[in-house]
C-alpha cells in the first residue's frame, strides 16, 4: 500500500537537488528502501543520495537508521553529516 510522506532535504543535499521539501508517494517499507527508491531516479538524486555518500536520516524529527519502518504520513529528512571545528 502506498504511503504519502514529506521529504525534507538539508544543506548540500538541498543545493544539489534544488529543493528543500517535497511531497512523495512511496511503497517503501523502510527508510533504506526509500533512499534506494530516490537513488533509482538517477541523475542528481543518484549522485546526492548514492550509497557512496554518508547521508544521515531522521524520521518525524528524530534520528533514525535505514532499517526503521516508514509509516504513512511520515516526515523524512535527509542531510549530510555535520562537521565542525
Amino acid at each position: 500500500m502506498d504511503k504519502r510522506i514529506r521529504i525534507r532535504l538539508f544543506a548540500s543535499l538541498r543545493e544539489a537537488l534544488g529543493t528543500a521539501e517535497l511531497a512523495h508517494t512511496t511503497a517503501a517499507a523502510t527508510l533504506g528502501a526509500l533512499r534506494d527508491e530516490l537513488i533509482a531516479r538517477g541523475g542528481a538524486w543518484a549522485e546526492a543520495l548514492g550509497r557512496h555518500r554518508p547521508v544521515r536520516v531522521a524520521l518525524n524529527q528524530a534520528m533514525a537508521t535505514e532499517e526503521a519502518t516508514l509509516p504513512d504520513g511520515a516526515e523524512v529528512a535527509f542531510f549530510p553529516p555535520v562537521t565542525g571545528g
